[in-house]
C-alpha cells in the first residue's frame, strides 16, 4: 500500500466537481461505501414504503437520506464551490 507523500494533507472521500457546484464521484472506498449504502437504502425504501401507496412518507424518507448524504459529503469532501474547469 502506497503511503501518502504528505501526511498532513487531508484525504477527501468526495472530491469537488471540476465543473459546476458540488462533489463528484467518490475517490476512495469509504466514499463508495457511503454512496452504495445511499442507493441501497433508497431502493429498499421504495419496496417497503411503496411510493404508489405512501407517497408523502416516501418523499420524506428520500429527503432525510439525501440530507444525511449531503452532511457526509460536506464533512468528508472538498469544500464545494463553483468551478469552471480550472484548478
Amino acid at each position: 500500500m502506497a503511503e501518502n507523500p504528505n501526511p498532513n494533507e487531508k484525504k477527501f472521500w468526495f472530491p469537488a466537481k471540476k465543473y459546476g457546484y458540488g462533489w463528484g464521484a467518490p475517490n476512495c472506498w469509504q466514499g463508495w461505501v457511503v454512496l452504495i449504502a445511499y442507493v441501497a437504502l433508497l431502493s429498499g425504501g421504495s419496496f417497503l414504503l411503496r411510493p404508489d401507496k405512501h407517497l408523502a412518507l416516501f418523499i420524506g424518507y428520500v429527503i432525510i437520506l439525501s440530507i444525511i448524504l449531503t452532511i457526509v459529503c460536506w464533512l468528508k469532501g472538498e469544500k464545494p464551490g463553483w468551478r469552471w474547469g480550472g484548478k
